[in-house]
């Protein structure tokens, strides 16, 4: 049997899930994004944060346009809503997500990285979105997320340009959280995903649920449903044992 497109490997509360079609430099097909979302809509028991990355080099080099280029504008606007629907379910489905990246985080592997939470970028990564330049739009959230994260006017400038970032603008950018060395992404986002999934599981809900929310929404709004989810964290046993190992100088013990 041929490697999966998707590889899963489940330790513990953890499970990297590692893009595998290093011919494409991990190009999303079809079946590639059914592999994403059948395990974000059916995680394995017990699995709290997920590690994404990819092989040989290259996190995803974005939409596999062999397949694009054949579609209909009906069946683009459905594969669009598709993607929409994986990126919302990897964003809010409830499970935090940690990207590894290096090489290619180009068109839909950037839009995929910017539904991930905590972003890892090693100096090798190129942060691009080249769909303008190929006479194309991009379809899978970019503009909701990556336009977030940059700001609607660089977004704009970096489509018309077709314009490349390395990891140390990405960092500063917003487009990644760290920027490491060649090598190192995996092993510090194994160490932060191990971090996080220590967390009461709460408290990593709310934080994934609420914040981003809270930021599309006006102020009075958002300071209300702050007041709403700081309510229901701190009447948690979770709240109780943090507050009491704090107490007692130890390490929490959440559930």
């Amino acid at each position: 049997m041929s490697d999966p497109m998707l590889k899963v490997e489940i330790n513990g509360p953890i499970a990297t899930l590692t893009m595998n079609r290093p011919d494409k430099r991990n190009a999303m097909c079809e079946e590639l994004l059914v592999a994403i979302h059948d395990f974000y809509f059916a995680p394995p028991d017990g699995v709290r944060v997920v590690v994404l990355t990819g092989v040989e080099g290259h996190f995803c080099s974005g939409l596999d346009l062999s397949e694009h280029v054949h579609r209909s504008a009906e069946e683009n606007l459905y594969h669009s809503r598709h993607w929409h629907g994986v990126m919302e379910k990897i964003q809010f489905g409830g499970l935090v997500t940690v990207s590894a990246m290096f090489g290619a985080v180009i068109g839909g592997g950037l839009e995929l990285a910017a539904s991930t939470h905590v972003r890892i970028a090693e100096a090798s990564c190129i942060f691009q979105l080249p769909e303008g330049r190929r006479g194309i739009f991009v379809g899978g959230g970019a503009t909701a997320r990556i336009g977030r994260l940059l700001g609607p006017d660089r977004m704009t400038e970096m489509m018309l340009t077709g314009r490349k970032y390395g990891a140390d603008d990405g960092l500063s950018l917003g487009l990644a959280h760290y920027s490491v060395g060649d090598g190192t992404a995996l092993e510090l986002a194994q160490t932060l995903a191990g971090k996080i999934a220590r967390n009461a599981p709460m408290s990593n809900y709310l934080m994934v649920q609420s914040i981003s929310r809270i930021n599309d929404m006006s102020h009075s709004d958002g300071l209300f449903t702050e007041s709403l989810a700081a309510a229901l964290s701190q009447t948690t046993p979770d709240a109780e044992e943090g507050l009491r190992a704090f107490l007692e100088k130890r390490a929490p013990k959440f559930r």
